[in-house]
């Protein structure tokens, strides 16, 4: 379940696959896409990243900043970043595991990963869309974070 449209989105400082900090506080002054993946290499994961990575041009347009976290450690996420050309924010949630997917509703317990979840932030850092898939197998769809971005 993710958390209610309208409410301010947690803040987190996390570790970039160059192990630079990010927060969502040095985010905001434009809108965010945060793009829950539940592992680095997976197939459905590189799908979506390298989809975000060949359209990031368009969400910039949008005024939107994008960031993908996993709960995987900084290493795995830079090489991962590398091998598939990712430029944007692969943030680590590898320590304490997970805390950032649960303050975002979207730990799975089970299998220790984040779901697929993307938010959707204004420039205030409000969740203005929140969109998930119907299970990790399965690709959000790109369209509609375009469509939500052109909504604020």
């Amino acid at each position: 379940m993710a958390l209610e449209v309208g409410t301010a989105a947690p803040d987190f400082s996390l570790p970039d696959q160059s192990k630079n900090p990010v927060s969502l506080a040095d985010l905001r002054g434009s809108k965010t896409v945060i793009a829950f993946m539940p592992f680095a290499f997976s197939g459905v994961c590189t799908g979506e990243v390298c989809e975000l990575r060949d359209k990031v041009a368009q969400l910039e347009s949008l005024d939107a900043n994008v960031i993908v976290i996993t709960a995987d450690s900084s290493f795995a996420n830079a090489r991962w970043a590398e091998s598939e050309g990712i430029e944007y924010p692969v943030l680590s949630d590898y320590w304490p595991h997970g805390e950032t997917a649960k303050a975002y509703d979207t730990f799975n317990e089970a299998l220790g990963c984040a779901d697929r979840t993307t938010y959707i932030l204004d420039n205030d850092g409000i969740i203005r869309s929140a969109l998930t898939s119907q299970d990790l197998g399965s690709a959000r769809n790109y369209s509609d974070y375009v469509s939500a971005l052109e909504a604020i």
